[in-house]
């Protein structure tokens, strides 16, 4: 008896001090890679700054951080030349969201579509393949010519960035279901309808939110290649401002504002994604 009541708690205790090892582990390991980012990032910014300063490198072609730093405090307490910059980065992300939800919807619709449907797929195939196959920044020009100036040639620019990666993910995911699941609804009577609403398409989601990540950051590529080929407002219209005064700090405050833009917005996905997917098991070496 006294040798099972001792062998209990050493099964009880052993895995958890396994899982307080691993979580520690996990822990450390996210410190100290946010760490590493931040003295890499610092390190660059320094090296840049020290070498503008000494003209190791151009300071009129390549600017160096604080004057960069300068231009985006004077556009944010001054405004810009055509209007406030809150201004600017809300209508480049409203032409990206815009562009970004339509081509999420339809790239979904027509990729679980052909992913069920073999007859259109095989049909309408060979025409998507050819569309992927142009390089979309170019319409850029057409839909300016098409739409004006206004946001909608740059919605259009964006939709079709985001199109194509949402919808050959949405198509495989759609291809990639498990049949099995797919004979038992059929065994239970569910129809197409159902089979695709509550099989295929939960089976796809995961395919999905893959490509999210990626188009939106094409949302607003697409936006800013509108815009700085002719637009009235817009951080695009800001890098090519800069750019015709030959201002370099200009063109680097423009960028590092939409970087700051697209990794919040990476962000606010990541988190979606995590309350969405929180039945999955976590991966090796990460902490939920």
């Amino acid at each position: 008896m006294s040798h099972e009541t001792l062998d209990v708690p050493l099964t009880k205790t052993a895995p958890t001090e396994r899982t307080r090892a691993r979580v520690r582990a996990a822990r450390n390991r996210r410190f100290l890679v946010y760490g590493s980012r931040g003295l890499l990032l610092v390190a660059v910014i320094v090296l840049w700054e020290v070498m503008a300063r000494t003209e190791v490198i151009d300071p009129f072609n390549f600017s160096m951080p604080s004057k960069i730093w300068e231009q985006m405090r004077v556009w944010a307490v001054d405004g810009t030349a055509q209007g406030s910059l809150w201004e600017q980065i809300w209508y480049t992300l409203y032409e990206a969201l815009l562009g970004w939800v339509v081509g999420v919807a339809g790239g979904v619709v027509l990729g679980i579509t052909l992913g069920r449907i073999r007859f259109l797929a095989d049909v309408v195939g060979p025409y998507i393949k050819v569309l992927n196959a142009i390089p979309r920044i170019v319409l850029a020009p057409i839909f300016l010519i098409w739409f004006g100036l206004g946001p909608a040639s740059k919605v259009a620019s964006a939709v079709v960035l985001v199109f194509f990666p949402v919808f050959f993910n949405a198509f495989q995911g759609a291809r990639e279901v498990d049949r099995n699941l797919v004979a038992n609804a059929r065994i239970l009577g569910a129809s197409n309808r159902r089979v695709t609403f509550q099989v295929v398409i939960p089976s796809a989601t995961s395919w999905i939110f893959t490509s999210l990540h990626v188009s939106f950051g094409f949302a607003l590529i697409g936006a800013i290649v509108g815009e700085y080929i002719g637009a009235t407002k817009g951080l695009g219209l800001l890098v090519a401002a800069s750019q015709g005064t030959f201002n370099a700090a200009g063109v680097y405050a423009a960028m590092a504002i939409l970087a700051i833009v697209a990794l919040l917005t990476e962000g606010l996905l990541t988190f979606a994604e995590r309350r969405l997917f929180k039945w999955r098991p976590a991966e090796p070496g990460t902490e939920q």
